[in-house]
């Protein structure tokens, strides 16, 4: 019977380092998109003021943001089809397309590392603290069927452990959840901002009469 809080203490060490997980994600997160933002707002500023194609290197040589990258990789994948004798008119743009789509995975999944561990364990940490706190409650109906005594002194320990480790599990979940529901909302505008800097980059690809 003395193996059996060690469950609980487990659970509740458990809890401990998935709450620890859930935060260090938490500021990893905050900060790295807190930098994407310097960086996005001023490449789409200057971004507004393109009005050829040819302009692009310029901008992009000087940010570090993901748009950047983006037309990066359109660039290159111009200048490879271009390069190109063979290739007709549609298939360079099937070509240039693909890169893009392409770039903007790599760029989209750069951005939701950790999100799906905070979705996992926002969804599990209650069900983790629940379990403790039933191992908690039979560890204390033991007690009592063992001693004959149903006494506060008796069941007030395992029962008060049993309830914190749900509340352990409740408090690891929280921030887990908001975490996760606040990028996903980030990650949402990053990803119709994307889609919007590869429809110009296509529109002022097709004004340049680069595609022909």
């Amino acid at each position: 019977m003395d193996s059996v809080p060690d469950i609980v203490d487990f659970v509740l060490y458990l809890l401990g380092v998935l709450s620890v997980v859930v935060w260090a994600i938490i500021i990893m997160k905050s900060w790295a998109w807190y930098k994407s933002r310097n960086e996005t707002n001023h490449f789409l500023s200057e971004w507004q003021q393109v009005r050829t194609i040819y302009e692009l290197p310029k901008l992009i040589a000087k940010s570090n943001s993901s748009f950047a990258r983006l037309c990066n990789a359109g660039m290159d994948a111009m200048n490879a089809v271009m390069a190109n004798s063979v290739l007709r008119r549609n298939e360079r743009q099937e070509v240039i397309l693909l890169s893009l789509r392409q770039q903007a995975y790599e760029e989209h999944k750069r951005m939701d590392g950790g999100v799906a561990v905070l979705a996992s364990i926002g969804s599990t940490a209650p069900f983790i603290g629940l379990f403790g706190t039933v191992w908690g409650i039979m560890n204390a109906l033991k007690t009592i069927t063992a001693t004959g005594s149903a006494g506060l002194d008796v069941v007030a320990g395992p029962i008060g452990e049993a309830l914190i480790a749900t509340a352990i599990g409740i408090a690891t979940a929280v921030p887990a959840v908001l975490a996760y529901n606040y990028f996903m909302r980030r990650q949402k505008v990053h990803r119709a901002d994307m889609e919007q800097v590869a429809s110009r980059f296509q529109s002022l690809l097709t004004q340049s009469g680069m595609e022909g």
